[in-house]
């Protein structure tokens, strides 16, 4: 005759006892506490029950220990952007809280060579059960092979596809270059200027290809302009555009930080924005309704992005897969941009 198990309660109750009460395993009472949809509802009521019986409250280093997994993710950047960081970190702690995962964040160098050793080594001291790239490191050459050789699951966010990650969510920048060249031309607009981001990250040449490959259907005019991301680069850029003897009507900008410097040297040099220079951007932030006037651009959903990152990640590591989602882009007018001048 065998003895049943005696179950622990309260304080004392773990996921084993849970799981035995039940009668499942715990992985199943695992998927429970993570709000998992691959559960039966039978078998949740029964799991929840059993929570209930037990007085059971999770620890998050018991689970850990249990399950041999840390229930850490870790988000790899080298974002200088406070505001599109900030709404990347919050789109992906709002999935994995639900989920019983903390969020890690490391900003990592771009340089092939030391970006691998650096993740790598993050990875390892960390033991993070997985990680999110954001771009422009996702870009770089060999990670996601070196990832896949440590075997660290990871998802990336990127502007073009990675063949080597095993989930990419991807946003069609190409695409919404052409969308905001589409615009300003069909408002009249035939003398355009692009500022662009750095040359070796792939947003910033999809965003330019887009933008001038449009115009030039159009047969319109684009004068090219170097930038880095950063307002100072916006500005400088700007300094050289805006005093051109025909100088361009409209300005896109390839993100809302560089557009801001544009919109600074306009008002410092007293050219009206939008009645004698229209002004775009890129990412849709924050900073679009802080600068004067506000500042048209296309909408990038950084947090949901982010979130589909996160939520794809997670479920591989639940052995779980989601369906695809890549990011919808929408060029988004406000008052910085309208027809262009009219010639006197």
């Amino acid at each position: 005759m065998t003895t049943a198990p005696m179950l622990r309660t309260g304080s004392d109750a773990t996921i084993d006892d849970v799981a035995l009460l039940a009668e499942v395993s715990i992985r199943t009472v695992s998927r429970v506490l993570n709000k998992s949809p691959k559960v039966k509802e039978k078998t949740r009521e029964r799991i929840e029950q059993a929570i209930a019986t037990l007085n059971f409250r999770p620890s998050p280093q018991a689970r850990a220990l249990a399950m041999g997994r840390s229930f850490l993710i870790g988000l790899i950047h080298n974002d200088r952007n406070a505001l599109v960081l900030d709404a990347i970190q919050r789109g992906i702690v709002e999935v994995t809280t639900r989920a019983g995962y903390e969020l890690v964040v490391r900003p990592t160098p771009l340089e092939a060579d030391a970006a691998i050793r650096d993740v790598i080594a993050f990875a390892e001291r960390s033991r993070v059960d997985g990680l999110i790239i954001l771009p422009p490191v996702s870009g770089v050459p060999g990670l996601a092979q070196a990832l896949a050789g440590a075997g660290v699951p990871c998802a990336a966010l990127s502007a073009v596809p990675i063949p080597d990650f095993p989930d990419v969510i991807l946003s069609e920048e190409r695409k919404a270059g052409m969308d905001v060249a589409r615009y300003l031309i069909d408002l009249g607009h035939r003398k355009l200027a692009i500022v662009n981001g750095p040359a070796d990250t792939a947003s910033a040449t999809e965003r330019r290809i887009g933008f001038v490959e449009e115009a030039a259907r159009s047969g319109a005019q684009v004068i090219d302009a170097p930038g880095d991301y950063g307002f100072a680069s916006g500005v400088a850029a700007a300094e050289q555009l805006l005093t051109l003897p025909d100088r361009p009507t409209a300005v896109f900008a390839v993100n809302d930080v560089m557009a801001a410097g544009v919109l600074k040297v306009a008002a410092e040099r007293a050219i009206a924005v939008p009645a004698q220079l229209s002004v775009v951007g890129f990412d849709g932030s924050l900073l679009t309704q802080m600068v004067s006037p506000p500042l048209t651009s296309v909408l990038r959903p950084f947090g949901d992005m982010a979130g589909a990152a996160a939520a794809r990640l997670i479920a591989r590591l639940e052995g779980d897969l989601p369906p695809r989602c890549d990011a919808q882009m929408q060029l988004v007018v406000a008052q910085s941009s309208g027809p262009p001048p009219r010639l006197t």
